[in-house]
């Protein structure tokens, strides 16, 4: 088996490498594998193509840290995210990868209070991660100097442009240095990128990191939507409904697997740990003991799976997302091997919506959203198998020894007492319903805003409520979910989230064969040709949100302006 590479052959400094450690992250991901050598080498410009959670974050991420003059009271690293998720998970990503250096990282995203970032930029910020509308509004206030920038990250690209920033995003760049590090990472290179990168970057390296397109069609696949809190009782209750269970559980790191496997076995499950820290004699024990089924769970890392063969494991359970749709594919074939079926579980928060839809996608398979099993659910399940268990008990006769007490006790007491006696001894802890805690529901975060050109427009008869109509009737979508609707003469916009715009591309342009489709993102010149004869939008009874584009927003709050004079 061809050695794992690890972050110490990548020219990484100590205190990076202990970050990268008590995070419990094992081995490179190839994005990182390629590109933090080139940017710990030099100053080049960089254009990484790579899917979303293939680990971008920290491949520009450390080199960024380990350049970084923690003593300069000047903003040094410019990183700029389509939406405000995105904006505050890089800037946590990159404070934990910072370790003990005095790095102060500010996340500036609209919906935050102005004030407050005020205060930090003033008191002096090294990393400013932000999104470009709450940037600009800080250039225009002077409150933030992007003159003394070594590195400006355009992170997601291609959202960018399909949420129509790139117009913001040139404008940001034309007020930062010449002789910065300019990095550009993109899921997707359209042509209007490759302009940007033509435009503000010079003599850019290209790296590109191939998505495998696999599937596993034998296994049913389903997500659960749970916070980070209450992932661990969710695994509960999935691996105490079943009535076998015996499976693979993978997370992203070491720690988390430690944490995980304490935690099922203080439960009393017969579970196990594999990952990287274990010498080979320990991983040879622990797997022979898996193989042999004397341990029902494996908590495993990706690293540590490598080369793994079990058969006949009933479930592989994502406690965690993986870095990459070829890493999930990796994770679900170990289940339904040699023809026969297996479940794969993979447990999101709200976030995550985005990246699972990513996956999705890439593995040309159906992810399923499932409902969490309820504690009374579970406990009639385990009623249910231990009623099975006994009923095979008497077909075989195995109770024969104990005749003559079972005599005794029904001498003495009326026989239901008796058998809800014994049961409530052998089984009380095993179908005590507080052994489960509450799961708080959870809501949706939506990850972005995308704009969506409708090729249809007055001249069709088209209205906001048709249109929602139109759109409702294939994708079963709720108006509510709907935004900004512009209605032309011989088209439409409307803006919903990424998801659902997601589903509408796909719904309404399949099998149109040569056809122009009938529903595309826009682009910015899209609605720049018909803005001037813009009427009033919003006809749905939830109130409709400030349009997410910077032309239309300036409009919108200036007609409310109106509204209130009159």
């Amino acid at each position: 088996m061809q050695e794992t590479l690890t972050f110490s052959v990548l020219g990484l400094s100590a205190a990076a490498l202990q970050a990268l450690e008590r995070k419990g992250f094992e081995a490179p991901t190839p994005i990182q594998e390629r590109v933090i050598p080139l940017l710990l080498e030099g100053k080049t410009d960089l254009v990484g193509q790579a899917q979303t959670g293939t680990g971008k974050t920290a491949a520009f991420g450390l080199p960024i840290l380990e350049k970084l003059d923690p003593r300069a009271n000047t903003t040094q690293a410019l990183i700029l995210t389509p939406t405000r998720e995105l904006c505050i998970q890089v800037a946590e990503e990159l404070v934990s990868l910072s370790s003990d250096r005095r790095v102060r990282i500010l996340p500036v995203y609209g919906g935050q209070s102005m004030e407050l970032q005020l205060r930090h930029l003033k008191k002096g910020v090294q990393i400013v991660v932000g999104t470009p509308g709450r940037i600009l509004d800080h250039l225009r206030r002077k409150s933030l100097d992007l003159t003394r920038l070594t590195t400006c990250v355009l992170d997601e690209a291609d959202e960018m442009l399909n949420m129509g920033f790139l117009e913001e995003v040139g404008a940001i760049l034309e007020q930062t240095n010449s002789d910065k590090q300019t990095l550009l990472f993109s899921a997707t290179l359209p042509p209007e990128i490759i302009a940007v990168a033509a435009r503000y970057m010079h003599d850019a390296q290209t790296v590109r990191i191939k998505d495998k397109q696999l599937t596993v069609p034998k296994t049913d696949q389903i997500y659960f939507q749970v916070s980070e809190a209450d992932k661990f009782e969710a695994l509960c209750r999935i691996i105490d409904i079943e009535d076998e269970f015996y499976g693979l559980v993978f997370c992203r790191t070491k720690v988390d697997a430690d944490r995980i496997t304490s935690h099922l076995l203080d439960r009393g499950y017969d579970a196990d740990v594999l990952h990287g820290d274990l010498s080979q004699v320990q991983r040879e024990k622990v797997m022979m003991r898996f193989k042999k089924q004397q341990v029902q769970i494996l908590v495993a890392t990706d690293v540590a799976a490598r080369g793994l063969d079990v058969s006949n494991l009933t479930h592989v359970i994502n406690f965690s997302l993986p870095q990459n749709s070829d890493a999930y594919v990796h994770r679900i074939g170990r289940t339904g091997r040699a023809g026969k079926g297996g479940t794969a579980i993979t447990f999101i928060t709200p976030s995550e919506e985005r990246k699972l839809l990513f996956i999705e996608r890439q593995t040309r398979s159906h992810i399923r959203r499932g409902a969490l099993p309820r504690v009374r659910d579970v406990i009639s399940a385990k009623q249910k198998r231990i009623e099975t268990d006994l009923q095979l008990i008497l077909e075989q006769e195995g109770f024969r020894d104990y005749l003559g007490m079972a005599d005794k006790l029904l001498r003495e007491k009326e026989a239901g007492a008796v058998l809800a006696a014994l049961l409530k001894y052998a089984f009380e802890d095993r179908l005590n319903p507080h052994n489960y805690n509450e799961i708080r529901d959870v809501e949706p975060k939506i990850p972005g805003l995308t704009r969506l050109f409708i090729a249809r427009g007055k001249k069709d008869g088209m209205t906001p409520r048709k249109l929602a109509a139109l759109i409702g009737k294939d994708t079963r979508l709720q108006p509510e979910v709907m935004q900004d609707v512009f209605i032309q003469e011989e088209f439409s916009f409307v803006t919903v989230p990424y998801t659902e715009a997601a589903l509408i591309l796909k719904k309404f342009n399949t099998g149109r064969g040569g056809k122009q489709p009938l529903v595309t993102r826009a682009r910015p010149s899209d609605e720049t040709d018909g803005k001037k004869r813009r009427g009033k939008t919003s006809v749905f009874k939830v109130k409709a949100g400030p349009p997410a584009r910077k032309t239309e927003k300036r409009k919108f709050y200036a007609d409310k302006g109106k509204k209130r004079k009159k």
